[in-house]
C-alpha cells in the first residue's frame, strides 16, 4: 500500500510540474533568438530558457508539437544527458533534435569521456557504476562513437574537448555565451592548475544549410 501511494504521490506531482511548467515554457519559447537548455536541472544561463524532462521530454515528439514548429530552434544544449540513453534513444533523440533545429542551428552537448585517462574517473561514470550520480547512465562514449552517432543523422561534428586514445587531450577554443558547459577544462572547479581532474567531451553539431 505504501508503495502505490508513493507512485500514486510521484504520479500527481509529475502532472502538475507538467502543467504549471507547460504554462511558463509556452511564455517563454517565444522570445528570439530561441535557445533551448535541454535537461536543465534548475540551471539557467541568460539568453537561454531552462527545460525539464516533465515539460520537454528528447523522445516525446509530441512534446515538441506542443511548444515548437520543425525548423524553428536556434541552438539546443545539453549536458550530460545524452549519456542517461540508452544507443538507440540517444540516436532517436538526436534525430528530434534536427528536425527542430533551424538550418545551421546547432546541438551544444557535453557527456562523460570514455577516454579520460584515470580510472577513478571512468569508475565513477560507467554504466552498471556504484556511484549513485551515474546509477542510470546507459553508455559510456568517446569521441569517435559519439560522433558517429550524430554523423548518421545528418549534424556536421565540431569536436571541442575530448581525449584521444593516447590520453591526449584535446581543446578548441568554445564561447560560453553559445552554451554553457560546467563540467569541463575551464569551467569545472575540480580542475586545478595544469591538472585535469575533470572534463567531457564537448562537441557543436550542427544541422547541414542544405536539406
Amino acid at each position: 500500500m505504501k508503495q502505490y501511494l508513493y507512485k500514486l504521490k510521484n504520479y500527481i506531482q509529475y502532472k502538475i510540474n507538467r502543467e504549471i511548467g507547460g504554462v511558463f515554457f509556452r511564455q517563454a519559447v517565444k522570445q528570439r533568438p530561441l535557445r533551448i537548455i535541454i535537461g536543465a536541472s534548475r540551471r539557467t544561463q541568460k539568453g537561454w530558457i531552462p527545460s525539464e524532462e516533465y515539460c520537454l521530454n528528447l523522445l516525446k515528439t509530441e512534446d515538441w508539437r506542443r511548444y515548437f514548429k520543425e525548423n524553428s530552434i536556434d541552438a539546443l544544449l545539453a549536458e550530460h544527458v545524452w549519456e542517461h540513453l540508452t544507443k538507440k534513444n540517444g540516436l532517436r533523440a538526436a534525430t528530434v533534435c534536427y528536425k527542430y533545429l533551424k538550418k545551421s542551428g546547432y546541438l551544444r552537448i557535453a557527456i562523460p569521456d570514455g577516454l579520460f585517462p584515470n580510472k577513478n574517473y571512468i569508475n565513477h561514470v560507467k554504466p552498471g557504476s556504484n556511484d549513485p550520480d551515474a546509477s542510470d547512465h546507459k553508455v559510456l562514449y568517446n569521441y569517435k562513437s559519439i560522433s558517429k552517432l550524430f554523423g548518421k543523422v545528418g549534424f556536421k561534428v565540431h569536436l571541442l574537448e575530448y581525449f584521444d586514445e593516447k590520453g591526449r587531450f584535446h581543446f578548441k577554443k568554445w564561447n560560453k555565451d553559445d552554451g554553457m558547459i560546467y563540467r569541463s577544462k575551464r569551467y569545472d572547479k575540480r580542475n586545478n592548475g595544469r591538472k585535469l581532474n575533470y572534463t567531457s567531451i564537448v562537441l557543436d553539431a550542427t544541422k547541414s544549410e542544405k536539406l
